[in-house]
């Protein structure tokens, strides 16, 4: 046990526990007994709020703990989260405020409310949410895997199901205090956990390499490393057969970021259009962040950094690779501060992820199928219960799936959520697609992605399924032929699927808008897409 790291987090923990309770009480409403309040923090969060919102959503365990362990095991592949997040803010810049201004006038909470709105079909909502749903799940498992990865460098490292225990203790702190404060939770602590981290990271990239000769040393001792392993695709920089993967993942991943229902959550809880541009403009100081977390894979090489075994798989644990580095290279204080650091950065985002699920299933299942009349108090009562069930299920991932890079988690689901891109983000701009063509597209999108990805085995082979999301260009089968024979090239799956599902949407609505068959009615029209906080149309918080 590291005692004296255990006691340094548990403090910080505490603090944050308690800023969790009394958030309920920050910035109130006059109730938390409605979505807009519950799940949205009152719709009226301003830049600074908003930046640290959506930068602790979208910032999390993944960026801490995932990603350095990606480069420690496979090199420069793990750089791809660095221009993903280069390009993703310009590609959003402009349909975010769209969808704010739709959702303010209509009093949409979910991406599923508003294609329910667009589209006037019931059944591709429900796609959409049950989607956002399976696809956030993994992501929040994703958090809870790097809060254990501390866990266990402090010591806490049991086996059997005692291994799973101190992950279930902040589990039931972090259900609880999301039940309790709903969006203004994670809202208030993200001051702390963006605050702890940017001390941790500074101080890591600045202390760290002068105890390895530089980073000059640090780049030839990971290169060394690397040559000496059998696979041909890592190293310091991307081979020929890793180059279309690296690209494809990139571009995918951003296309995938807001499309998942707890980004568009810290969107749409924001006061206005001009703090979501003011925000795109500055997230990108969180990806210069990124690319030195992402270099802190190479140090742990020079440090020579042995993961610490997980007593209950048996296996070792890949993503302990950053806190056996803090572990073994800062003084025992300051490690406490960096592995609260990392924990409070997987429960900022979990806690946001599992809100964003429990409105998809309040909103978009609960009210739509099993009781439509439905009142605000028991939407929210509904969606407090859904975000305690969606954890469960985060668990079961961790539990049941036991990935050897905790990033296929969130690899995953972006194969999943992706395939909703048509249905929300270019129904912002056009209604062209026909209801039947987004299904279509969804169904063979989502059928064909899973399959392949059932396929995939594991790097160490040690599980045949589901075992990552980079799949060989010989593995391509279209009906039985391989255009691709041969090819050693690699691609993510997520953009394969996405194609697949965009050729049979386009064909599917071609052919129904031949047969004129109806397509819905839109509720929307092209004014609401522009409208601002100030407008009379916007709809009142908290509004029955």
């Amino acid at each position: 046990m590291q005692w004296t790291e255990l006691v340094v987090f548990s403090a910080l923990f505490l603090l944050v526990t308690v800023l969790g309770f009394v958030a309920a009480k920050w910035r109130a409403g006059d109730t938390l007994d409605h979505l807009d309040e519950w799940g949205l923090g009152g719709r009226k969060f301003g830049s600074w709020i908003t930046w640290f919102l959506v930068g602790g959503d979208l910032y999390t365990a993944y960026t801490f703990v995932a990603v350095p362990a990606l480069v420690f095991g496979a090199g420069a592949t793990g750089f791809f989260a660095l221009p993903y997040t280069v390009i993703l803010y310009p590609l959003v810049f402009l349909p975010l405020v769209r969808m704010w201004s739709v959702s303010r006038v209509h009093g949409y909470v979910t991406p599923a409310d508003f294609v329910r709105g667009r589209y006037g079909s019931h059944w591709l909502a429900l796609i959409v949410a049950i989607t956002g749903i399976v696809a956030t799940m993994p992501y929040i498992a994703l958090q809870l895997v790097g809060l254990e990865a501390v866990l266990r460098t402090m010591g806490l490292n049991g086996s059997g199901i005692a291994g799973h225990a101190p992950l279930l203790i902040a589990f039931l702190i972090l259900a609880l205090y999301t039940y309790q404060s709903g969006l203004r939770a994670p809202a208030l602590i993200a001051f702390v956990k963006d605050t702890l981290i940017y001390i941790v990271i500074l101080v890591a990239v600045i202390y760290l390499p002068s105890k390895f000769g530089g980073w000059g040393a640090i780049f030839d001792t990971a290169q060394a490393k690397y040559d000496a392993t059998p696979a041909k695709t890592d190293g310091i920089l991307l081979s020929g057969g890793n180059q279309l993967q690296y690209a494809t993942l990139a571009l995918g991943s951003a296309l995938a970021l807001f499309l998942y229902p707890h980004s568009l959550t810290g969107i749409l809880a924001s006061r206005g259009r001009n703090v979501i541009r003011r925000n795109m403009v500055a997230l990108p100081a969180y990806s210069l962040l990124l690319g030195l977390l992402a270099m802190l894979g190479f140090v742990a090489i020079s440090a020579g950094v042995t993961p610490i075994t997980n007593q209950a798989t048996g296996r070792p644990d890949t993503n302990t690779i950053v806190p056996v580095l803090f572990g073994e290279q800062f003084p025992s204080w300051f490690a406490g501060i960096a592995f609260a650091a990392i924990g409070i950065g997987a429960l900022v985002p979990a806690a946001i992820m599992s809100i964003a699920a429990a409105n998809l299933w309040t909103r978009n299942i609960y009210k739509e199928y099993l009781k439509k009349s439905a009142t605000p108090a028991q939407e929210a009562k509904q969606a407090k219960l859904a975000s305690l069930v969606v954890k469960f299920g985060a668990v079961a991932f961790i539990v049941f799936i036991d990935p050897q890079f905790s990033i296929d988690l969130q690899l995953i689901g972006g194969v999943m959520i992706l395939q909703t891109l048509p249905a929300v983000a270019i129904a912002l701009y056009t209604r062209w697609f026909h209801v039947y063509g987004l299904v279509a597209g969804w169904v063979v999108g989502m059928g064909w992605g899973m399959a392949l990805l059932y396929g995939i085995p594991s790097a160490d082979g040690k599980r045949p399924y589901f075992g990552g999301s980079a799949l060989a260009l010989d593995e391509l089968s279209l009906l039985g032929w391989h255009p691709f024979a041969g090819a050693t090239v690699q691609i993510y799956v997520g953009i394969v699927a996405v194609i697949a599902n965009l050729v049979v949407a386009v064909v599917v609505t071609l052919v129904a808008k031949q047969l004129r068959v109806f397509n819905g009615t839109d509720q929307t029209n092209a004014d609401d897409y522009h409208v601002d906080e100030d407008s009379h149309r916007v709809k009142p918080v908290a509004a029955h």
